[in-house]
């Protein structure tokens, strides 16, 4: 349970605090750590009763020359969690050490649990992780969704409860704080490398923005199959969102499904859209502010009121960038997804 290492390191540092040397065995009486390094590898006799009794034990010179790797000293149990795991022992006079005994011993046994503590929090963290990355890579062909739901169950989650997938990129993040965001404890959160997290929140709705990151939300999703497609709609919202919204730091893929079906067609389809609803618009000095006003105007039902607001221009500033194109109410639709692919196009473009 005790690496050797982590032992060496205890054995080394206690040993020259106290002035006495400190050795620690395993569970088998074989010496781990040692202040005098020449032990490590070695058997410490003492150390077999001890552990089956659980109680220290004290050696003087006589009695340490009749047991093997045994010198004159104290030797008492480690115990985490009712079991013996091994034993610390430090040499010298009895009466001398034995004040050093229950204090080194304690410390240890504290270490010891946190190892362990810590283990099992890593341990849980990479099932987690297996489980996100195996839900984003569902395939019926390869594993069942059965199978999936059990190991949910589990770590403590239900996926039969509705969830909406979330994709955050959060450079320099840790996993604790995207639990710190998604708090419910049916929330599964899961590091996929390079600052990308997996979310997999049981709250509808849009998220609040968390600090340090950018997030893609997904569609709702009531089944393993669903979970997988919510997703992989996050990433996109999360790669779509933050070429047309730049500043924005909650991108939902509801807003951007157009943008998801034309940046799936390819750049050779889009350039056809382009060319044949567009035509020469794009030549205009002020194309980009012309490009926004049409979108927008699609975006808020072809009313100039609302577009205007949400382009915070005057509204006479929008009748006048509209009029520059013709036909404008009988090609709603096409000027629309054109001026979008355009827009994809450009951003595509200017990304390193």
């Amino acid at each position: 349970m005790l690496a050797p290492s982590l032992a060496q390191e205890i054995a080394s540092d206690t040993s020259a605090v106290i002035g006495f040397n400190v050795l620690i065995t395993d569970e088998h009486g074989v010496v781990i750590g040692s202040g005098d390094s020449r032990r490590v590898g070695t058997f410490h006799e003492a150390s077999v009763e001890v552990l089956r009794t659980r109680r220290a034990a004290w050696h003087g010179s006589a009695q340490a020359h009749e047991l093997r790797g045994v010198r004159p000293g104290i030797t008492l149990p480690l115990v985490v969690d009712g079991a013996a795991v091994g034993t610390v022992g430090i040499t010298g006079s009895p009466s001398r050490v034995r004040r050093f005994g229950l204090v080194v011993r304690r410390q240890i046994e504290i270490l010891l649990k946190e190892s362990v503590a810590l283990r099992s929090g890593l341990l849980r963290e990479r099932a987690i992780e297996d489980l996100c990355r195996d839900l984003t890579a569902f395939d019926p062909g390869v594993v069942e969704a059965d199978h999936l739901l059990s190991r949910a169950r589990e770590l403590g989650y239900d996926l039969r409860i509705p969830r909406t997938a979330v994709v955050a990129d959060a450079p320099g993040a840790r996993v604790r704080t995207l639990q710190e965001a998604f708090s419910d404890a049916q929330d599964i959160v899961a590091a996929l490398g390079s600052g990308t997290f997996a979310v997999l929140r049981v709250s509808g709705g849009r998220p609040a923005p968390v600090d340090g990151a950018v997030l893609g939300v997904g569609g709702p999703a009531r089944s393993v199959p669903e979970l997988r497609d919510s997703y992989h709609d996050a990433a996109d919202a999360l790669r779509l969102g933050r070429l047309v919204h730049p500043s924005a730091q909650v991108h939902l893929i509801g807003d951007l499904r157009v943008h998801q079906a034309l940046a799936a067609a390819g750049a050779r389809a889009r350039a056809r859209l382009c060319d044949g609803a567009l035509g020469g618009l794009r030549r205009e000095r002020d194309w980009p502010a012309l490009r926004e006003s049409i979108i927008a105007w699609c975006e808020n039902g072809t009313n100039l009121v609302r577009a205007a607001r949400a382009l915070h221009v005057h509204r006479n500033t929008l009748v006048y960038r509209l009029a520059k194109v013709p036909d404008l109410r009988d090609r709603t639709q096409p000027l629309y997804l054109a001026c979008v692919a355009d827009l994809l196009d450009e951003r595509l473009a200017c990304r390193p």
